[in-house]
């Protein structure tokens, strides 16, 4: 696959980019490794206003940069800009608390002195997906570059301009030119760079194939990762939950970036009580939902990112449906071309789809499907909600709703996931951990807990 930036709303190649050479990427390299030998002494102070610079310029050029997420990966406007925002405050969060996160912390021993430090590691290379182009990255890079490390980024080839724009976002925040470097290279070579001597950790947001091949590799090293992987939340609606308020919040919940996002939920677990308000209910603001040009404030769903990921979700809708599974609603991606998106043809719109009545066997199981597309369970009470949420192979978040407090306390406990929210929908937040259990992957970003995930504790013993 190429580097280059393909409108995901009409088919068209606005722009090629040549890959890096291995000599260049030595050369990337090579000046990483040797920032970072300085970088790290510079006081935490420094690094907190170029890091504040950094934010500020997402706020100030907020408009520019959402425009370009919503050419390279068809997201629309409104929540593009929405992102670049986001990514300023978790700038802000680690400028304002890094110095506190990275504290000495006393502790008493047979020592006159002793206390745990945490000191940066160098180079860590972060491999990014496409549907949060720019959040991804700086929820990475801001903990990371914070405690002293250097980032080296290989973005997703078809946001090669999100990847150009955010190292020009540290350069220009004051950042040494070495802390922070896009590597546009395509996915031969993470390979050779994982394995490099000069890189010392990794992360990776993506699917489970991707993260498997990195771990691997750095498994053999021993070097540190970070995954991030698939998701298959649960949303679970109990007969005490209010029931308006659960179903406006499904429809955003499933719809996060046209469906694209690992955290968005999928899966949405039923009491057989309410089963059929919510359904009406559902179904109603699916068919209102306006799919069209992500440039136009008013969309809610946008293209897929690409043709591929397009043929997969509906490879996996076809499939329920074969099986025996009803599209209450859409299913079909010709009907997207009679909403509002004819003069868009060739580009990768499906419609908001809700599956039902699965039969044993499905993709529904234990897949992922990346898109605007629903899959509804019924089940009789907590207990059944609780068994099916947790059959699932994926492990990121899950969102349940319900009006009893001993019921939100058990839902809180039982379910396998990396993040529960009772009553809300789930959602990343630069003050909590972020990151998943089972086949979601391993480690977290975010929190205190994200910026000591790439650091050396070290113990200090002192006579």
């Amino acid at each position: 696959m190429g580097i280059a930036t393909v409108n995901p709303a009409t088919g068209e190649t606005l722009k090629n980019f040549e890959p890096l050479n291995d000599q260049e990427i030595a050369q990337k390299l090579d000046q990483a490794q040797k920032t970072f030998e300085q970088y790290r002494y510079i006081p935490i102070a420094q690094k907190a206003e170029w890091m504040n610079a950094a934010a500020t310029l997402l706020v100030d050029r907020r408009e520019e940069f959402g425009k370009i997420m919503a050419l390279e990966v068809g997201k629309p406007i409104a929540s593009a800009i929405a992102e670049a925002e986001k990514s300023a405050w978790v700038c802000r969060y680690y400028a304002e608390n890094a110095a506190q996160f990275l504290a000495n912390v006393p502790i008493e021993t047979d020592a006159s002195r002793s206390f745990v430090s945490y000191q940066p590691i160098g180079v860590v290379l972060a491999v990014m997906p496409w549907n949060f182009p720019f959040w991804q990255v700086f929820r990475f890079a801001a903990p990371a570059l914070m405690a002293g490390n250097v980032g080296l980024l290989k973005h997703a080839s078809n946001v090669p301009q999100c990847a150009l724009a955010i190292e020009e976002i540290f350069r220009e925040a004051g950042f040494p030119t070495g802390a922070f470097q896009t590597l546009l290279v395509g996915s031969d070579k993470v390979a050779q760079i994982v394995t490099d001597e000069r890189v010392k950790a990794a992360t990776l947001t993506g699917s489970e194939p991707a993260g498997a091949s990195l771990a691997s590799l750095a498994g053999k090293l021993i070097k540190k990762t970070v995954l991030e992987l698939g998701g298959s939340d649960p949303f679970i609606v109990l007969e005490s939950a209010d029931l308006e308020t659960a179903v406006s919040t499904a429809v955003t919940a499933r719809m996060i970036n046209s469906g694209q996002s690992c955290i968005a939920a999928k899966r949405f677990i039923v009491q057989e009580a309410i089963a059929d308000q919510f359904t009406e209910k559902l179904v109603a603001k699916y068919a209102a939902l306006k799919v069209g040009d992500p440039m136009n404030p008013e969309t809610d769903i946008g293209p897929l990112a690409t043709p591929g990921i397009l043929k997969d979700l509906d490879q996996l809708v076809q499939t329920c449906i074969e099986k025996g599974a009803k599209a209450l609603i859409g299913g079909n991606p010709q009907d997207v071309l009679t909403r509002s998106v004819v003069a868009f043809q060739h580009g990768n719109f499906y419609p908001p789809t809700i599956l039902a009545d699965f039969p044993p066997g499905t993709p529904a199981d234990d897949e992922e499907f990346f898109g605007p597309v629903a899959l509804l369970f019924r089940v009789p009470d907590i207990d059944a909600a609780i068994r099916l949420a947790n059959s699932s192979p994926f492990g990121l978040g899950a969102s349940a709703w319900t009006g009893i407090q001993e019921e939100g306390n058990r839902l809180a406990t039982e379910l396998e996931a990396g993040a529960v929210f009772i009553n809300g929908m789930v959602k990343s937040d630069p003050r909590l951990p972020f990151g998943g259990v089972k086949r979601s992957g391993y480690g977290r970003e975010l929190g205190i807990q994200g910026i000591h995930e790439f650091v050396n504790i070290k113990t200090v013993w002192m006579k």
